[in-house]
């Protein structure tokens, strides 16, 4: 049953139908569409619109309606409606009668529709956001289990200084907070409720809005019609929200990838999310891991598409809107897969560590420590800087390591240089230096797994 038929006189073409209708889509959206209908049978009974009687019945009818739908979602799509919206109401007029027809009274599709997608934004944005929280529990749990293992840290993928693997997964627990941070603005500023705004110029009914809103959850209405039902910022900054985390996602991935590969082997993925090649029997592939970076591109196109399609578009609604769904559905799927694919990875990490500390040692990551220790004597930075230059080429061309070279050969470089020096060129003493808020000593990064569970809480 088309809701707008009283106009037309010919048939809509079989392609058309196809092409317009969206029940493949927002179909997900069926509780949302019972939550809010009955929230307006509630409204127009206090108008006059409907009687108690009346009410209660819909009420009634709706509450099978979702009970029905719980238990056989594929009724739904089954249907051949053109819309949720359709569905519903030509479901409540098979059920009712003529009192399924009076539910439509004051309201638009358009008010509608962005009723339902709003709420179903809002429970969404609940579900990702305990999962993110999982996701840095999960964090917290491994830094917790690595507390003193000393990692190897990089810049522009050269080692460069030693950390420890638990100051790296508080790292990305950073990240994650701040996409929680995001996440609950986002679902803040969305929580406002349109329903009531009609098509574009509002409901001919006194309909008490506000009383509407808190029915439905919503901190308060919306405040202008026009831009109620054209309003889709909460699909964009969702979708931003998501790019965002996603990207975190596959950087946190393509460092494991790394950690993981023949080249590093400071990690082992557990067979659980690994994969084996076809042809060459001693692969383990980190596919899971190679999955969430490459997911992260389609999030990334969901954000560019409905930017695009909003980009010009006038006031109020236009039927372009009706590809606001498909997008955002798409990524917040594969936000919370990734989540959930996330948490399997990090539960069967095994840390190689005699491999991690020796890479640590390695690269000459000491080398600062010299720089600071000859500035601690005395010596101009830049000048120290320049100094340990000379040093490190030097161990290079002899295959040796700082600590390797003799006082006597130290010397050369820089007199000042005396046999203290090998005791601040251990792994433990590089470590231990970092002990301003933030850094990687194990005393700080114990403080900082400490308040990052503590905020968990």
């Amino acid at each position: 049953m088309a809701l707008w038929g009283g106009r037309f006189t010919g048939q809509s073409s079989e392609l058309f139908k196809q092409f317009n209708d969206s029940l493949p889509v927002d179909h997900r959206l069926v509780m949302q569409d019972i939550q809010g209908s009955q929230a307006w049978a509630n409204a127009i009974t206090q108008v006059g619109i409907l009687t108690a009687e009346e009410n209660q019945q819909l009420q009634q009818a709706l509450e099978q309606l979702r009970d029905d739908v719980a238990a056989n979602p594929e009724v739904v799509l089954a249907s051949g409606a053109e819309d949720i919206h359709s569905f519903v109401e030509s479901e409540l007029i098979k059920r009712i009668g003529d009192i399924g027809k009076k539910l439509h009274t004051g309201r638009s599709r358009n008010d509608q529709v962005a009723t339902d997608f709003k709420l179903w934004c809002r429970d969404s944005t609940a579900e990702v956001l305990e999962q993110l929280q999982a996701a840095i529990q999960s964090l917290c749990d491994l830094a917790e289990r690595e507390l003193t293992t000393v990692f190897p840290g990089y810049t522009h993928l050269q080692r460069a200084q030693p950390i420890t693997l638990s100051h790296w997964a508080l790292a990305y627990v950073e990240m994650l907070e701040r996409d929680c941070s995001r996440l609950r603005g986002a679902s803040k500023r969305l929580n406002t409720c349109p329903l009531g705004s009609g098509a574009l110029a509002g409901t001919a009914y006194p309909i008490d809005r506000q009383a509407l809103a808190q029915e439905l959850g919503f901190s308060r209405a919306t405040r202008n019609s026009l831009d109620s039902v054209s309003d889709r910022d909460h699909a964009v900054e969702l979708c931003a929200v998501a790019a965002i985390s996603m990207m975190h996602l596959s950087r946190m991935a393509e460092d494991l990838i790394f950690f993981n590969s023949g080249e590093a082997g400071f990690i082992e993925l557990s067979d659980a999310v690994t994969s084996g090649s076809s042809l060459m029997p001693q692969k383990k592939n980190p596919d899971a891991l190679e999955l969430i970076r490459g997911k992260t591109g389609r999030v990334y196109g969901n954000l560019t598409g409905i930017l695009t399609t909003m980009k010009a578009l006038p006031l109020a609604y236009n039927k372009d809107m009706q590809e606001d769904k498909e997008g955002l559905f798409d990524t917040i799927d594969t936000w919370q897969l990734c989540l959930k694919m996330l948490l399997l990875v990090l539960d069967g990490i095994q840390v190689r560590h005699a491999n991690a500390e020796l890479a640590a040692q390695q690269g000459y990551a000491n080398a600062t420590e010299l720089a600071d220790y000859l500035v601690a004597k005395g010596m101009p930075f830049r000048e120290a800087h320049d100094v340990v230059g000379a040093v490190v080429v030097a161990a290079i061309a002899e295959n040796l390591a700082i600590e390797q070279l003799p006082l006597t050969q130290l010397q050369q470089f820089a007199p000042l240089i005396s046999d203290d020096v090998y005791a601040i060129l251990t792994l433990e003493s590089c470590l231990a230096k970092r002990c301003a808020h933030g850094g990687t000593a194990i005393a700080q990064v114990s403080e900082a797994l400490a308040a990052a569970q503590q905020r968990q809480r």
